[in-house]
């Protein structure tokens, strides 16, 4: 039998997720357009160092940790409202 390992049931929190996607979506692309426009506009300002290196390796590795940051914080809210919007499903089913 090939069945699911868990039954799917409807997810009350999607519509958050989805939104909060979205929003983490567009910060992180107006971070990196940023970064984007300043290799184009001003090249020479990438090449400055910042400690041991310049500030387009500075640039690209917050890049890096910024997306880190934003997927645990995405699993964090995502999973704390699914604990609570589908809980909250739980318990009226159970009270019907």
């Amino acid at each position: 039998m090939h069945e699911p390992a868990q039954e799917w049931k409807k997810d009350s929190a999607s519509s958050i997720k989805e939104l909060l996607g979205i929003w983490l979506f567009f910060l992180y692309l107006i971070v990196y357009i940023g970064f984007i426009v300043i290799n184009v506009v001003s090249p020479k300002f990438m090449g400055i160092d910042v400690g041991s290196l310049n500030v387009a390796i500075t640039y690209g590795l917050g890049l890096i940790v910024l997306a880190i940051i934003l997927a645990f914080a995405y699993n964090h809210v995502s999973s704390h409202a699914e604990e609570l919007l589908n809980n909250d499903q739980r318990r009226d089913v159970e009270t019907e």
